[in-house]
């Protein structure tokens, strides 16, 4: 039967048959998920800023007043040692009074002339014992003080400690998530490249094995002259059923790939090292571009979905051979299918 028949009759069969529900319940699924993922994402980075911010306000505010604490300790401290400095000098004079005191009791037990000079001197060894008291008690004052702000360390490096205990767990609470988004990655890649070998598997089974059409690492590969007329964008009409077999294959694809996972069939167009300047065409790139389009737009036309589905243009500048013979030149001119993560 021919094949143009064939492509009519399942053509009508597709029309049909209605996708839109399940375009539409795909197409939520996907962005609840997505949105979903973003929020995840974002609220964790929220929380993560705040308490990171946090922990910085308290850091900087306990490093200022730690440097407070720390001037205001040492001007205590020197006012400690004038105090001390002022309080050996105020002994050493009360020694000399006393002496002198002592010398002068000597006069007094001699006679009654030197009793009026003994009761000065007596009153001013007891202004000088008044004025060492008030020192002694200053003194006080400042060791009570000193050790006030000793106790006010204590607890400030306490706070520092506990906020740097805080920061080690939120360290690990993140080195924990990136491990396992990791793994999370991991797994999405393993999927997507058994559904990739499926479905070279699938494509392999559809074409069979013609020269013309191969696999060249991660992609299928289809000379040009399958699908174009040479220097054109304009699919051939035999090239209807090749490409009806493709969209079969993808259609299949998009019911056994889980909805959550990102993929996308890229359609990368391919010419060889010659130059083209035309007005439709006025270089290797837009012809490259031109002809992944117009594959992109036939599978759209029979059934696959158009967010699975990206053209490419590479012109000339990806060849698979580098030799200048038609051969070469013919091996450069194609159209790739490539199955990867959008």
């Amino acid at each position: 039967m021919p094949a143009s028949s064939t492509g009519g009759r399942r053509r009508g069969r597709l029309s049909q048959i209605n996708y839109w529900p399940g375009f539409v319940d795909a197409l939520s699924t996907l962005l609840l998920a997505i949105i979903f993922l973003i929020s995840v994402f974002t609220v964790g980075q929220f929380f993560l800023s705040t308490e990171i911010s946090g922990r910085d306000t308290v850091l900087e505010r306990l490093n200022r007043q730690i440097a407070e604490l720390t001037d205001l300790l040492s001007l205590e401290r020197s006012g400690r040692r004038t105090v001390e400095e002022n309080l050996a000098a105020l002994q050493s004079t009360l020694k000399t009074n006393e002496a002198e005191r002592a010398r002068l009791q000597g006069l007094l037990d001699s006679g009654n002339a030197a009793q009026n000079q003994a009761g000065e001197l007596n009153a001013a060894l007891e202004a000088e014992r008044q004025a060492a008291g008030r020192a002694l008690s200053q003194v006080e004052i400042l060791n009570q003080q000193i050790a006030a702000m000793r106790r006010q360390l204590a607890a400030l490096e306490e706070a520092l400690a506990a906020s740097e205990n805080r920061d080690r767990e939120s360290q690990a609470r993140i080195a924990d998530l990136g491990s396992r988004l990791n793994v999370a990655l991991a797994q999405r890649v393993q999927e997507l490249a058994r559904y990739r070998s499926d479905f070279f598997g699938r494509l392999r089974q559809i074409l069979g094995n013609r020269p013309d059409v191969r696999i060249v690492g991660d992609r299928f590969v289809f000379q040009s002259e399958v699908l174009f007329p040479v220097g054109q964008a304009t699919l051939r009409p035999e090239a209807s059923g090749e490409l009806d077999r493709i969209a079969t294959a993808l259609t299949e694809l998009e019911r056994q790939v889980p909805p959550d996972i990102p993929w996308v069939i890229r359609v990368d167009g391919h010419t060889d090292q010659r130059p083209i300047n035309t007005p439709q065409f006025p270089s290797n790139w837009a012809l490259s571009s031109a002809r992944a389009i117009a594959v992109v737009q036939a599978l759209v036309a029979r059934g696959v979905q158009p967010q699975h589905l990206v053209a490419a243009g590479f012109g000339e500048f990806q060849p698979l051979d580098n030799g200048t013979t038609e051969e070469a030149y013919a091996r450069n001119r194609r159209i790739e299918l490539k199955l990867t993560e959008r």
